[in-house]
């Protein structure tokens, strides 16, 4: 399992590089109960590999400290009791420093389980797969955590921001019985992608490219924000109570748009994919804009049609399908069974990957899931009719 060693290395590198240039106090930060601190992150899926594949599969391995499954347990109920999530923000102990010290621990046993043949490949897998969600989370957070102060740092000063300069083009999908899922053991894939089965599509057409900045500042102009028409009910009442005028990270500065991101500050860039929006916003814009989101089923069919691009390197895309589990799921048994099945109400699916996901870690069958009044993520949308 050399390989699988060497995985686990650059993943759980890869996490620390993303904090290395935050503080003690910025990874104690939580700027909302949605959000969690970096150095929850960093210690929330160490205590994963400590509690699915650690504790059940090294014999003689030693917990680094007994009480961090009760503060870094998310959602495991089968588990035990946990620490309050909205409350995560008042852990200012342990320090980033030992959370770093508790890190390295687990990645000694753990390496020591792969490079002898003994760890369970599947729920490593899946442990590294978490992380990787997570450094997403991170990025995401952290973002959302710098927004709300006056001095605008950036976690990423060295950001670029990607641009999408291909001219929309409408791109015809015959439709018919297609298939969709993931694949019975052709890659990792998370429960929630599968079984593959057969959909039926009606013939449509999809944008080729995401909506860009310009676009949606045209749905401002015209004043989206203003009409009723354009929103679901509930998407109206949140308009509303929460005074949304623009995506989330939007400024006018002297009449000029701005945005904020993982590098600070800067001028909204008008060829980028519009960002940090709910899927009330998109599903208003498409409404606006003569079409509509495309269902989770199109989106996945159609991303392999030639002249598709930026399907997952931008933004995350909302689709008008609800989070729900496909024909014959049935979660895994144990607490990892809880990983996704208990979620599928009352929520959203995303395709694609975005800017903060990480290399390698999205595919075709992927399916994000948030509340549709969400929009600290990298979302953003592509139209269908």
């Amino acid at each position: 399992m050399l390989d699988l060693a060497a995985g686990y290395r650059a993943v759980r590198a890869h996490t620390e590089a993303l904090a290395a240039g935050l503080t003690e106090a910025d990874q104690c930060v939580q700027s909302m109960p949605d959000a969690s601190p970096a150095k929850w992150h960093r210690a929330h899926i160490t205590w994963f590999f400590e509690e699915f594949v650690l504790r059940p599969h090294l014999p003689d391995y030693q917990d680094f400290d007994a009480r961090f499954g009760f503060l870094f347990n998310s959602y495991y109920e089968a588990v035990g009791p946990r620490h309050p999530r909205p409350s995560r923000g008042l852990l200012t102990r342990p320090s980033a420093a030992e959370v770093g010290d508790y890190r390295a621990h687990v990645d000694a046993a753990m390496l020591r389980l792969l490079e002898g043949n003994q760890a369970p490949r599947d729920l490593v897998m899946l442990g590294l797969q978490h992380e990787q969600q997570h450094q997403e989370l991170m990025l995401t957070d952290q973002t959302h955590a710098f927004a709300q102060s006056p001095l605008l740092p950036a976690m990423l000063p060295d950001w670029t921001e990607p641009v999408c300069t291909a001219p929309l083009r409408w791109l015809a999908c015959a439709g018919g019985l297609v298939e969709i899922g993931a694949a019975d053991g052709s890659a990792f894939a998370f429960d929630n992608e599968a079984p593959r089965h057969h959909q039926f599509l009606a013939p449509f057409r999809i944008a080729s490219r995401p909506v860009t900045n310009a676009e949606f500042a045209g749905f401002i102009e015209a004043g989206g924000y203003r009409t009723p028409g354009l929103w679901m009910s509930d998407g109206w009442a949140t308009v509303q109570s929460q005074d949304w005028q623009a995506p989330l990270y939007w400024r006018q500065i002297e009449g000029v748009w701005h945005q904020f991101g993982p590098g600070g500050l800067a001028p909204l860039e008008p060829d980028a994919a519009v960002r940090q929006i709910s899927w009330y916003e998109a599903d208003a814009y498409a409404r606006w804009a003569g079409a509509r989101l495309p269902t989770e089923a199109e989106w996945e069919h159609a991303q392999a049609l030639e002249g598709v691009c930026h399907a997952r390197d931008l933004v995350w895309q909302w689709t008008n399908s609800a989070y729900l589990p496909y024909p014959g799921f049935t979660p895994p048994d144990g607490a990892v069974g809880e990983y996704n099945g208990k979620f599928m109400i009352g929520q959203m699916v995303l395709r694609g990957g975005s800017l903060a996901t990480p290399p390698g870690h999205a595919r075709p069958s992927y399916r994000n899931f948030f509340h549709p009044d969400k929009r600290w993520q990298f979302a953003g949308l592509r139209l269908a009719r």
